[in-house]
């Protein structure tokens, strides 16, 4: 029974964000505005897929019996263009909540990116932000929707500007949907191109054309015709395909406008059956980092869609896009069933060996692909290399790293280059690559020519802290614990120092520690300095330094007192048991500047400033 349109109009605020992200759209003058269709016929599918798949639990849903489709109906004389759904539509809250927030974390930080990117397109794609793009060819858009099974129907409109109004519609009104949603687009004068047959068709081709659903156009005689292939790409044989085919899949499964670095495309048969479709993308999703870390690899099963929070890989595979379609999984998967479900399980841990044999594969074969997805993805997939211990080998031997030999060298490098007598692989972690090369804890290796991996990644901060050895090789940090450098030869064996007596040292030492007092855990010295006075490291036990710092950036303690290392040859430190009352100002001044070195401040820059300058008076008078 059809109801009279309630002639209340009641006008909203869009949320800020929109607004402002709504007045970059409209002030926009990027070329490639076909990017509006695309992302409202990937919404329509998205609404067609949610149908099919309640349809399952409640056939109702469906009661015409007409299969989900989309239908595109350009109007010359009106100046409209009408991307229509007989998907699952929306009730009115779900049109205020959809079309007048962007219910995503991160938006001001999007807005931002937005306003000042090149390439501002490629944003949209992989924010969810869509339908806003359809702004920029329209000066005025109005949604008529109703939700599979109500026996309501709402228009939203909107000119673009603060705000939109929302109203009931009427039911017998012949644009109003029997179920799902109309967009109807009055087009900018200089989008009128759009409103021609040949443009959406070719749009259609290049964006949508695996849609799953049936996508038609309607002509002006009223009659449609259908224009896209709809089929599953992934479920044709390879020999079928070609490079663009695959191209234009990425980019209409994956929402994207870059091309893939990795294509990975296979059917498994056996105990399950199921076939993938995934691909590595060569630039960052805006989201990478999001700290709910989920992949988004949409599950199917038979072609129906189920989801696309399924966790079919592991978190540091989170960039990977594409589609597994699964024959054997039942079609009413809960979220429950989805959380437990053992062929699931199954399934995650073969394609995720799939994917890194695939990775290995394109890193022997063609590197320069590897390199792009490493430059990339690389700080993610080494979360792998703590989380994944079943493939943690093969992670630390993908992984890429800036050594004090180069660039992009890997372990097996390292260890093929490995010095006589050295039985471990050195890194060092801190917060960039110069301060890395200047840090004083790497003097002694490079007197010996020893290579030291320079870790600059958050993540490396926590990998490293796991118990590690490569080709039996165990990882050691120049920050923690004891080194013993004393049975790899110096590469100028003049510039060996004479040891000092023990007396002396335990007098130098002796004399550091009752002037620091609990400032440092202990005393000792350093086999890992040859010109510099001093530095800081962590013990043998407990988290690294770089990783200290993280920890005690995120509030999450203060850590462990750190230990002083000195260079009993330096004359700061030979200088301490003569130096009557500056030694302990000496001492300080030795932790202190340690601390600078290491990028952090002194526990009292003030003090640190007096005690400076005391010296340096001190210093001149005596001259």
């Amino acid at each position: 029974m059809t109801t009279a349109a309630d002639p209340t109009v009641e006008t909203k605020a869009f949320q800020a964000e929109v607004s402002e992200l709504l007045n970059l759209m409209v002030h926009s003058v990027y070329s490639e505005t076909d990017i509006f269709l695309r992302e409202l016929i990937s919404n329509a599918s998205d609404a067609c897929d949610k149908l099919r798949y309640e349809a399952i639990s409640n056939p109702a849903l469906i009661g015409d019996g007409e299969a989900p489709k989309i239908r595109i109906t350009p109007d010359k004389s009106a100046n409209t263009l009408t991307i229509a759904d007989s998907g699952i539509g929306m009730d009115r809250q779900e049109l205020i909540d959809n079309l007048g927030t962007i219910a995503r974390s991160g938006t001001k930080s999007f807005v931002s990116r937005l306003k000042d990117a090149k390439d501002g397109l490629g944003l949209i794609g992989q924010f969810g932000v869509g339908f806003y793009s359809a702004f920029m060819v329209a000066e005025r858009i109005v949604v008529t929707s109703r939700r599979a099974g109500g026996e309501e129907a709402w228009t939203w409109s909107s000119a673009g500007g603060a705000g939109f109004e929302i109203a009931s519609a009427e039911l017998n009104d012949a644009r109003t949907p029997g179920r799902g949603t109309s967009i109807e687009l009055h087009l900018k004068k200089d989008a009128a191109k759009y409103l021609e047959a040949y443009e959406i068709e070719r749009i259609v081709r290049a964006y949508s054309d695996n849609i799953q659903f049936p996508i038609e156009l309607v002509d002006d005689k009223g009659e449609a015709k259908q224009i896209n292939s709809a089929s599953a790409l992934w479920q044709r044989p390879k020999s079928e395909l070609t490079q663009d085919d695959y191209k234009e899949a990425y980019k209409s499964i994956a929402g994207a406008f870059d091309e893939p670095a990795m294509t990975l495309h296979y059917r498994a048969e056996g105990r399950y059956s199921y076939a993938v479709l995934l691909f590595a993308p060569s630039t960052k999703p805006f989201d990478l980092f999001d700290p709910e870390r989920k992949a988004r690899v949409k599950l199917y099963v038979r072609r129906v869609f189920i989801t696309d929070d399924a966790d079919l890989l592991p978190a540091y595979l989170r960039f990977m896009r594409g589609v597994i379609d699964s024959e054997d999984l039942p079609l009413n998967l809960s979220r429950e069933m989805l959380q437990n479900n053992p062929q699931l399980a199954q399934i995650r841990k073969a394609v995720t060996g799939r994917i890194i044999g695939e990775l290995e594969m394109l890193a022997d074969k063609q590197p320069e692909n590897f390199e792009i997805i490493w430059d990339a993805f690389g700080p993610v997939i080494k979360e792998g290399i703590y989380e994944d211990f079943e493939r943690r080998e093969k992670l630390l031997a993908l992984s890429r790293f800036t050594t004090t030999a180069g660039e992009k060298r890997t372990l097996r490098q390292y260890v093929a280059d490995l010095k006589p007598n050295q039985t471990e692989i050195y890194f060092l972690a801190g917060d960039s690559i110069e301060r890395l090369k200047g840090n004083p804890k790497l003097e002694s290796a490079t007197a010996r020519g020893i290579e030291v991996l320079l870790l600059t990644d958050p993540v490396d901060a926590f990998w490293t802290s796991a118990p590690l050895d490569f080709e039996g090789k165990p990882l050691k940090s120049l920050s923690q614990g004891d080194v013993d450098f004393s049975l790899i030869p110096l590469l100028d064996d003049s510039k060996r120092n004479e040891s000092k007596s023990a007396t002396d040292e335990a007098d130098i030492i002796a004399a550091i520690k009752l002037n620091l007092g609990d400032r440092i855990s202990d005393v000792r010295a350093s086999q890992r300095l040859t010109t510099s006075a001093s530095c800081l490291v962590a013990g043998s036990h407990g988290p690294d330094r770089e990783l200290e710092r993280l920890l005690a950036r995120q509030n999450r303690g203060a850590g462990a007192k750190p230990i002083l290392e000195i260079n009993l040859h330096h004359p700061l430190v030979t200088a301490i048991p003569k130096a009557g009352a500056d030694a302990a100002d000496l001492s300080f001044l030795l932790l202190e500047q340690a601390q600078i070195l290491d990028g952090e401040l002194p526990e009292d820059p003030a003090a640190f400033a007096g005690r400076l300058n005391r010296l340096v008076v001190s210093g001149f008078s005596k001259g």
